[in-house]
């Protein structure tokens, strides 16, 4: 029996022939895909720690903050899921330092493959490691902006063709068909010429890149077999999580009990035994 003990972050993942998976990085490594197979009891201690922080909190917000943090750090305001609605320039930005380092860098527009295709958008700077984190099985960048605001208004009208949404539990569930990105690319960049047109109107040609030949990856999971039914496992109503890890997804694991969100439980102290 080998044991773990920590705050459970977002999984840090590594792309080679399968993703590799590696949870407390930082502490003594626990990677993951070397225990495919084998049967893991995930114990949640009861306490909980703010990622930003650190300060005990009983209640986490937005994947590991305290309440205070929630409140006032730019990383939870409502305009990082929705970046076109940017407020940096009005200035009510609530950290504007914190958005010239994170949010008025480049950004980079891609249409994915997870459980079915989808225009999103990062961090040029976290390419693959967002597209692994949503379950993408196939990604291709489509346009390289100046800033996270100007690529949520490029991803704004992209969506109206392809859509910004993935289904978890199907996405859970197998590997969607393999998808023309390339072909897919072509025909949204023209249907939405008009729009690209106006925007570099407003913002200038500089603002918008689109990338006409950049690759496209592919990425492959750690499954033994995919569930047939997706149960979300909660330590908030079961403290005690165990079962056998037939496969890493996102950043999800699957045990034959269920599915388990490591990232929703960010700052949860954990114990995770391994059965060897």
């Amino acid at each position: 029996m080998s044991d773990w003990r920590g705050d459970l972050r977002k999984m840090r993942v590594e792309l080679t022939d399968t993703v590799r998976y590696t949870l407390f990085p930082e502490q003594t490594p626990l990677c993951l895909n070397d225990y495919l197979g084998q049967r893991l009891t995930l114990s949640f201690t009861g306490v909980i720690r703010c990622v930003e922080c650190e300060r005990a909190t009983n209640k986490s917000f937005n994947q590991g903050y305290c309440y205070p943090c929630f409140r006032k750090l730019a990383a939870c305001d409502t305009c990082i899921m929705s970046p076109e609605k940017c407020h940096l320039a009005e200035g009510t930005c609530r950290e504007p330092d914190w958005a010239e380092t994170h949010c008025q860098v480049p950004h980079i527009v891609y249409l994915s493959n997870t459980s079915s295709v989808k225009v999103g958008i990062t961090r040029a700077t976290q390419i693959p490691t967002r597209w692994i984190d949503q379950g993408a099985t196939q990604a291709k960048p489509v346009a390289r902006v100046q800033t996270r605001y100007y690529s949520g208004l490029l991803e704004v009208l992209f969506a109206r063709e392809v859509g910004d949404r993935t289904a978890w539990q199907t996405m859970l569930k197998g590997n969607g068909e393999p998808q023309d990105l390339e072909s897919i690319r072509q025909r949204v960049v023209s249907q939405c010429q008009s729009g690209i047109a106006d925007l570099a109107l407003q913002f200038g040609a500089g603002a918008f890149e689109l990338m006409e030949d950049a690759p496209e990856t592919t990425i492959n999971y750690p499954v033994l077999s995919w569930p047939e039914k997706v149960k979300a496992l909660n330590f908030d109503k079961a403290p005690l999580v165990e079962g056998t890890l037939m496969g890493i997804k996102g950043q999800y694991l699957m045990l034959d009990t269920g599915v388990l969100n490591i990232r929703k439980f960010g700052g949860y102290e954990v114990e995770i035994k391994v059965a060897t």
